[in-house]
């Protein structure tokens, strides 16, 4: 009696171990199915954000500025889009209109003699920068969107024997995309107190 309880006591015990092992086994197989499951899921979730950040920034105004006729204009661009028409407003001192101009640009006679008359007073020789708001309407696809930008333009005044002072462009660049007219008051009133300064 006590024999054949001891070989079912090692028989349970024989028995139990595969069944553990293959359970072990089971186990396993399931936690790598589920991680290979949620990699694969996590991968899908990245490529969509992905993809859908490439397309918003395919979507998003990508504007450019570069100087043309000898400093006297600035031409404005978008490598991504063709720009359908622009609006350009300065800052509310030096009492400019809105301009909408038929091609994509800044005049320098839009600004001059404002730029002038509001640095007048002081050192004739004197460098700034001018902040300027473009508002630009533009395609992706077959839906028209508009975007903003804020370009800045470098200036230089030199005094002449006859006549007054002069203003030439030094440089243009965008300042930064979006913006609004508080941006471009805000930046010009920094730059009017940089002039006092050194008036």
């Amino acid at each position: 009696m006590t024999t054949s309880s001891e070989e079912q006591k090692r028989r349970r015990r024989f028995i139990t171990l595969p069944e553990m092992v293959a359970v072990l086994g089971l186990v396993i197989g399931a936690l790598t199915l589920g991680l290979n499951w949620s990699e694969k899921r996590q991968m899908a979730e990245e490529k969509a954000a992905s993809t859908a950040a490439a397309s918003a920034a395919k979507a998003r105004l990508g504007l450019d500025a570069d100087l043309a006729r000898g400093g006297k204009e600035i031409r404005l661009s978008d490598p991504r889009h063709e720009l359908i028409d622009t609006a350009i407003d300065f800052p509310t001192a030096l009492r400019i209109e809105r301009q909408t101009p038929a091609t994509a640009r800044i005049d320098k006679d839009w600004f001059e003699h404002a730029v002038l008359k509001a640095t007048d007073g002081g050192a004739d020789d004197r460098e700034g920068r001018l902040p300027v708001l473009v508002t630009a309407r533009y395609m992706v696809g077959d839906t028209p969107r508009t975007g903003h930008g804020i370009v800045e333009i470098i200036w230089r005044t030199q005094g002449r024997l006859v006549g007054g002072r002069t203003l030439t462009i030094e440089a243009v660049r965008v300042r930064e995309l979006g913006g609004d007219r508080k941006r471009i008051e805000a930046l010009w009133m920094a730059e009017m107190k940089r002039q006092s300064a050194r008036a």
